[in-house]
């Protein structure tokens, strides 16, 4: 059951405390996130039974956004209030954010030291390894709860299950295409497929699965600032998934349409996200500071962020109807393996904006580090950017 209890408040220095530890070690993503978590609130503080925190793993992996900041907001809120949830969450996310604001500006400076450029080009060689490692770690789960989707009659459930099985594999391949193809559009297609899911389920439409009227300023104008809140939003709010997801929906707004980085600087930009502790929805508040300096990554974070909080704020009591609400759980069906698709397909955009043969080289290693021999995302990305600075040094070529 999730609800707050008659227990006794934990007090708020504890909670930036050791919320605030775990953004400055949380490396490795929401797995790692998870992790921490667990061992913080179950094992070592007993604030939250195990299945207490199980279900809340489940309600957050339902909600737009990323989920492992979301849990973090919500295991501070379950222990300290509103409170509690506002203070945890920005210990969570402040540490990883000055990190990468801080690299941002030595990796995006005018004319970075040659050494720095060749760091950015070997780790971003292995960005399209990851994102494939990303989708290819979520896709079993999925897969299986598509395999034992239940069917209105004991005779009706092989048919069933085989209609489950045949939409992932089309939702998949739309959100591969569709990341591939459509950048800032992705979106449409990722709630396009929940919906149809739902349809396809026969389970009676919700409004809140509507696309939302939002989605017609796709292509707003207005300034700058009003562009990266745009982004941000798109990242923090209408992206299911979490994670690698967001890669095609900023990269086609950052260095296609608005022009505010090379692809270069955008393969810097997830290599930080990835390499730096906290969420990998940092990686927006690189865009913004390309976009903007120091004021645009920090207007592109809060707005990426904001919606994680209200979603908190507002609705953790919610959450045992979350999770029960057939029509939630078909959009989920839906729009999650689009966005595991999404995810597979965004390798192909990164993989494509790479130049030099020695980079493409480097993204065949960390594939073979990552998929068969299951070797860790940090030190992978460490490793190709440790190359990237020997090539550099030796006078290799880098890419533009």
């Amino acid at each position: 059951m999730l609800g707050v209890d008659d227990s006794p408040p934990v007090g708020l220095r504890t909670v930036l405390k050791e919320w605030g530890r775990i953004g400055c070690t949380g490396f490795g993503g929401p797995p790692a996130h998870i992790a921490l978590l667990r061992q913080l609130c179950v094992e070592r503080r007993g604030w939250l039974d195990d299945t207490e925190f199980e279900d809340a793993v489940a309600a957050c992996n339902l909600l737009p956004g990323p989920a492992s900041t979301q849990l973090a907001i919500f295991c501070a809120w379950r222990v300290r209030g509103r409170a509690g949830a506002l203070v945890g969450g920005a210990a969570f996310i402040l540490p990883g954010l000055v990190a990468i604001l801080a690299l941002a500006v030595l990796f995006l400076a005018g004319h970075p030291p040659r050494w720095v450029h060749g760091a950015g080009a070997g780790a971003g060689a292995a960005v399209a390894a990851v994102a494939v490692q990303a989708g290819a770690g979520l896709a079993p789960a999925s897969w299986r709860r598509a395999a034992g989707a239940p069917a209105p009659t004991a005779s009706g459930s092989r048919a069933a299950r085989s209609g489950s099985r045949v939409r992932w594999v089309l939702w998949l391949a739309a959100g591969i295409v569709a990341a591939a193809t459509l950048g800032p559009w992705l979106v449409l297609v990722l709630l396009a497929c929940g919906v149809a899911e739902v349809v396809a389920q026969r389970v009676r439409p919700v409004r809140a699965l509507q696309v939302p009227p939002l989605l017609a300023g796709a292509g707003l104008g207005g300034g700058v600032l009003l562009s990266i809140a745009w982004l941000a939003l798109k990242v923090g709010a209408l992206s299911y998934g979490g994670g690698f997801v967001i890669i095609p929906l900023m990269q086609a707004d950052a260095v296609e349409h608005y022009h505010w980085m090379t692809d270069a600087q955008f393969l810097n930009a997830v290599a930080l996200g990835q390499i730096t502790p906290g969420p990998v929805v940092h990686t927006v508040a690189v865009v913004g500071y390309a976009a903007a300096g120091i004021g645009g990554g920090l207007l592109a974070s809060v707005v990426a962020f904001g919606p994680s909080f209200a979603f908190i704020l507002l609705g953790a009591h919610r959450f045992d109807r979350l999770r029960a609400d057939e029509r939630v759980r078909a959009f989920l069906d839906g729009a999650g393996p689009a966005a595991i698709g999404a995810i597979l397909g965004s390798a192909i955009v990164l993989a494509a904006a790479l130049t030099q043969p020695w980079q493409f080289a480097l993204l065949a290693a960390s594939a073979v580090l990552l998929l068969p021999l299951r070797r860790g995302v940090v030190p992978t990305l460490l490793g190709a950017g440790a190359v990237g600075v020997v090539i550099a040094l030796a006078g290799g070529p880098l890419p533009t």
